[in-house]
C-alpha cells in the first residue's frame, strides 16, 4: 500500500535524490596519506575496527608489488585453496591497485592466485554493501505489503536507491528496485575481471584500474584510448581511482543496463526458486557484454570451470578491515 506524499515530501525526495545519487556515484574514499595508497577503505561501511599491517615495501618505482601482497597474504593467512575448501572466510584486504609487476609472474597458477586473491574480498565488499541495502528494500517492501507507514527517512532513501538504479524516484516500484539491487556472484565477477583484464596484467588495469573493460562516452569521465581501437569509434575506457570503484561500477552496469536484463531475470527466478546464485548459468545471459557473443561466454565458463570459481561463491569475508601502506606510509581507514 502506497502513501500519499505532501508537496514539501515530493520536493524533498527530489532533491535527496539527486544529492545522494551524485555522492554515489563519485564514491569517494577518505584517506588521510598521500598517494600512493596500497590499501583503501569502502566508505559504505562505518563502524568497522581497523588493524594495521606491518608496512608494505613498494619498490622502486613506489608501486605495490607481488611480493608485498603475497607478504599481506601470508600475514593474513589468507590461501584462496583454503576459502574453496570452505576452511577459511576472507579478510578484508582492499587492494587500491594491482601489484605493478604481477605481468612478470612466470608461474601462471602463482599469477592467478594472487589476482584471485586480491580481486575476491572486493567483491565480497561491493556485494556485502548491496545485501545491506537489499534488506533495507525488502523491510519497506513488508511493511508496504502490511499497510503500514513507511517513515519518511525510509522514503527518501527508497527514492535515492531507486534513481541511482535507474528508476522512477517517484511512487517506487519496489519488486523492481529488487530485480536490480542484488549481487553479482563471485565466481562470475571475478571470471570477468580476468578475462577483461588478462589476470589483471592489461594496460588498462595497471594504469586505470580497470578490471572490466568498461566503456565510456563521456567527456566528464577520465579514460584510456585503446590502442586498437577502430576507425570511427569514439569510446574509452572507464579509468577509476582505486580498485574497489571499477568493482562497484561493474555491479551497477550489470544491474542497471538493458543489455542486461536477462541477467537480471534469470537471477531473480534464481531467487525465487531458493537455490543459489550459479555464476556459470548466469554467465549464459552476458552474450551482449562482449563484441565476441556467445564466444565470450564459453570463455567466461572456461575460466569458472577451470579454476573451480564456483566454489568463491559462498565465500564470506571476516574480520576488520585491513589497512596497509605503500613505500611505508601508514593507511588510516575511515570509520
Amino acid at each position: 500500500m502506497n502513501q500519499p506524499k505532501s508537496l514539501f515530501e515530493k520536493v524533498s525526495l527530489i532533491a535527496v535524490a539527486g544529492a545522494v545519487v551524485a555522492t554515489m556515484a563519485l564514491r569517494p574514499v577518505d584517506l588521510t596519506t598521500r598517494s600512493p595508497h596500497a590499501i583503501v577503505t569502502w566508505p559504505e561501511r562505518p563502524g568497522i575496527e581497523t588493524v594495521a599491517l606491518p608496512p608494505l615495501r613498494a619498490g622502486r618505482d613506489r608501486h605495490l608489488t607481488v611480493n608485498a601482497v603475497a607478504g599481506a597474504f601470508k600475514r593474513l593467512d589468507y590461501s584462496v585453496d583454503a576459502v574453496k575448501s570452505g576452511h577459511a572466510d576472507v579478510p578484508r584486504l582492499l587492494l587500491a591497485s594491482m601489484p605493478a609487476d604481477l605481468h612478470e609472474v612466470s608461474r601462471v597458477e602463482r599469477r592467478k592466485a594472487l589476482f584471485i586473491g586480491a580481486v575476491l574480498p572486493l567483491v565480497l565488499e561491493v556485494n556485502q554493501a548491496i545485501l545491506k541495502d537489499r534488506a533495507r528494500l525488502t523491510s519497506i517492501r513488508d511493511r508496504r505489503q502490511a499497510g503500514r507507514r513507511v517513515p519518511a527517512h525510509d522514503r527518501l532513501w527508497l527514492a535515492a536507491k531507486a534513481e541511482q538504479y535507474g528508476l522512477s524516484h517517484d511512487d517506487v516500484d519496489v519488486g523492481a528496485l529488487l530485480r536490480r539491487l542484488d549481487i553479482v556472484p563471485p565466481s562470475l565477477a571475478i571470471a570477468q575481471a580476468a578475462v577483461e583484464s588478462g589476470w589483471g596484467t592489461s594496460r588498462f588495469a595497471r594504469e586505470g584500474n580497470a578490471l572490466f573493460g568498461q566503456w565510456t562516452w563521456s567527456d566528464d569521465d577520465d579514460g584510456l584510448v585503446p590502442r586498437q581501437r577502430e576507425d570511427g569509434k569514439t569510446h574509452r575506457i572507464k579509468v577509476f581511482g582505486h580498485l574497489i570503484e571499477g568493482v562497484a561500477a561493474y555491479a551497477v552496469n550489470l544491474n542497471t543496463h538493458p543489455a542486461y536484463r536477462d541477467f537480471r531475470a534469470r537471477r531473480a527466478a534464481l531467487r525465487r526458486q531458493g537455490g543459489p546464485l550459479d555464476g556459470d548459468r548466469l554467465a549464459g545471459t552476458l552474450t551482449r557484454y562482449s563484441e565476441r557473443g556467445a564466444d565470450y561466454v564459453t570463455t567466461l565458463r572456461t575460466v569458472i570451470r577451470a579454476n573451480e570459481l564456483g566454489k568463491l561463491d559462498d565465500a564470506r569475508l571476516r574480520g576488520p578491515i585491513v589497512t596497509a601502506a605503500a613505500d611505508g606510509v601508514p593507511v588510516t581507514a575511515s570509520n
